[in-house]
């Protein structure tokens, strides 16, 4: 490539960024260009963008999805003023199930349900498919193969993360918000918040523990240990 072709390759994978509205992968954006772009070529561009972007508001950043252009959250606030709606809100049961699939993820319900030391009810488990955080990634060869949940791309995204590997370590995790999410920001604030909720206190220590609303099913296997945490 020619400086002038380097700089036009430059124009296009930009242009294709700022329009997509969502994370593109390196293989989709490689697929620009006739013959496609090595996948090492379109990294190392992305990664000059990058730098280019670097002193302005909006940068370019890679998530689980690919590479998108975002605002930084120091300029959030003002940007929040555009869209005054508020964002959904969540339980604590369902941000204590949300952190409890991410850091121990895949699990079942009964590995949720033995961590937390209540029964979780099935609308925790659908807010959080409905929001596509979590999904069924297979099933537990035990009695009614229960399903195995783990969190999605889309999650990371949220977040700002290229991998589960990004997740902070537990002992980090702020832990002051411990109820429903009040001012969430964004998505991104909204999720950091999710994950602030103490995984590992057992239920009898929190005045608070309860059963969650619907009455809970028979998930075809007894309460399981909570399998190793990974960090």
């Amino acid at each position: 490539m020619t400086i002038d072709d380097t700089q036009q390759i430059r124009n296009i994978l930009e242009g294709a960024l700022l329009t997509a509205g969502e994370p593109v992968a390196p293989a989709q954006l490689a697929k620009l260009f006739e013959p496609p772009l090595p996948p090492e070529a379109v990294r190392a561009l992305l990664a000059e963008i990058a730098e280019q972007w670097s002193g302005k508001a909006v940068e370019l950043v890679e998530v689980a999805s690919g590479w998108r252009f975002q605002s930084k959250p120091s300029i959030q606030p003002y940007l929040d003023r555009l869209s005054p709606e508020r964002p959904p809100r969540y339980s604590r049961a369902v941000m204590e199930t949300l952190a409890i699939i991410a850091y121990r993820q895949p699990v079942t319900r009964g590995d949720i349900e033995a961590i937390r030391g209540v029964a979780v009810s099935t609308n925790v488990i659908k807010s959080l498919e409905d929001r596509q955080w979590v999904e069924v990634v297979g099933h537990r060869e035990t009695p009614g193969r229960p399903a195995l949940y783990a969190t999605t791309k889309a999650f990371l995204d949220d977040l700002g993360l290229a991998s589960l590997s990004e997740l902070p370590p537990l002992g980090e995790l702020d832990t002051s918000h411990l109820l429903e999410i009040q001012h969430a920001r964004n998505e991104t604030a909204e999720a950091q918040l999710a994950l602030s909720i103490p995984v590992l206190a057992p239920a009898a220590d929190r005045p608070d523990a309860a059963a969650e609303p619907g009455p809970p099913t028979d998930h075809g296997e007894p309460g399981a240990a909570a399998p190793p945490l990974v960090h």
